[in-house]
């Protein structure tokens, strides 16, 4: 009976604390669930229940698929595959330039290599309005202006992944490299057989990232395209919100795909997303 007070006290502050949380996550993601319903309503509906405000304005009503079918009529199916292709092949390459690189900085010394290292810490913290007119005119005297090399190459090669894959690759015991050098492994061996499976949540926390920084992607693409006859969404959605304002549940219907898709990538994801920034990115 003594212990009746001090539990009920912890029962209610448990419960008071969950109802925070549970507040928080209403405020955070009020914005994209009222997209989503905007999304499934007809377009003379979306602003009906705003102004004022009622809580039908929460609830699809009435319901309808007609923004996300003009949206598809529209070519967005085309330009959501052009970014997927795009995304995932800087992924793949990403994660095999980066990981080469971060496992040469992690097991070999050589002249320079504090130095360089340096400069591609330094490199991933600069802003991309820094490099964009360098690379631009790299791109151009490439001549790779309106070629999807030019969305997919600059992107590879990443400072933050780089540094992520050393992090990790520098904290793995030196004894693996030993015994598997003694075996006469050779180093593409030693990376591929002891290196890489050691790092799987490295390998998707830098994907993950590869992929979210193209999927993200605005500027480089709007220039690196000027005849935009290869969109990716960024640019699509921009263009689309340009060209069709006033039909606003398509809109809404096109910012909710651009939303989900990452989401949904990353929430399967997100242990080892976690475990790999957790065991890479944060040690000294």
């Amino acid at each position: 009976m003594q212990n009746t007070p001090h539990a009920l006290k912890k029962g209610i502050g448990f419960g008071l604390k969950h109802v925070a949380y549970i507040a928080i996550a209403f405020i955070f993601v009020l914005p994209l669930w009222w997209a989503i319903v905007s999304s499934l309503r007809p377009n003379t509906e979306v602003f009906a229940d705003i102004f004022p405000f009622t809580a039908k304005a929460l609830i699809p009503s009435p319901f309808s698929l007609e923004a996300y079918q003009g949206v598809f009529d529209r070519g967005f199916g085309i330009i959501i595959a052009n970014t997927m292709f795009v995304a995932i092949v800087t992924m793949i390459g990403g994660l095999i330039v980066n990981g080469m690189a971060g496992f040469a900085f992690a097991v070999f010394d050589f002249k320079g290599k504090n130095a360089i290292l340096t400069l591609i810490i330094i490199s991933f913290m600069l802003p991309f309005e820094a490099i964009a007119l360098p690379l631009y005119t790299v791109t151009l005297q490439l001549g790779w202006l309106d070629n999807v090399a030019a969305l997919i190459v600059p992107s590879v090669a990443n400072g933050l992944a780089v540094f992520l894959f050393y992090q990790f690759f520098k904290e793995v015991p030196k004894d693996y490299l030993e015994a598997a050098k003694l075996d006469g492994a050779n180093w593409f061996d030693v990376l591929v057989r002891i290196y890489v499976p050691l790092s799987i949540p490295t390998c998707i926390s830098a994907g993950l990232l590869l992929f979210v920084f193209q999927w993200e992607a605005f500027l480089w693409p709007l220039l690196a395209m000027p005849s935009q006859q290869f969109k990716v969404i960024q640019v699509g959605m921009a263009a689309f919100q340009q060209q069709y304002q006033t039909i606003w549940n398509q809109l809404f219907a096109v910012s909710v795909i651009t939303a989900l898709i990452p989401i949904a990538l990353l929430l399967p994801l997100q242990r080892y997303y976690v475990q790999g920034l957790a065991s890479a990115g944060i040690k000294g």
